[in-house]
């Protein structure tokens, strides 16, 4: 009697479960999203500034990889760090490669190439290539901001 009740209770148990139907997303909206995201974070760096452009778009737990793999955590630090007098006038400019989201379409990177132009202590111009990776996060508002630059 004890086997037909387990089996009876495991059969029951089966029955109950259901099997999770993932939907799958459109997930190019979601990309544009970020794409025009990475564009208004070029466009307000390149018209109002690196140190505006930087805070502006970075969500408020924002890390930023910088000279010597040095970490500035937080919105608030990365303020302080882009105030350095020699960013009030350096130029930057990227072109992203490649974009992706998440299939929740919650999180998004890019990657590509970036130029930097800035003046060393004796006024002549620097510039300097490389590839930038950037993570975004859409917000509650539907804004995207970066977490990792």
């Amino acid at each position: 009697m004890k086997k037909v009740i387990w089996v009876f209770t495991v059969l029951l148990m089966l029955s109950c479960t259901k099997k999770e139907v993932e939907t799958q997303l459109d997930l190019e909206p979601f990309k544009k999203e970020v794409l025009k995201a990475e564009e208004d974070f070029k466009t307000m760096a390149q018209t109002k500034g690196i140190p505006e452009a930087f805070y502006t778009f970075a969500d408020s737990n924002a890390v930023i990889k910088r000279e010597n793999d040095t970490l500035i955590i937080g919105k608030e630090n990365i303020k302080l760090y882009y105030s350095d007098q020699k960013y009030q006038s350096a130029k930057v400019s990227w072109t992203p490669s490649h974009v992706d989201v998440s299939n929740d379409g919650t999180m998004g990177y890019t990657y590509g190439n970036y130029v930097w132009s800035i003046k060393d202590f004796q006024g002549k111009e620097r510039e300097f290539k490389g590839v930038f990776h950037t993570v975004w996060k859409k917000q509650k508002d539907g804004s995207w901001k970066y977490t990792w630059d």
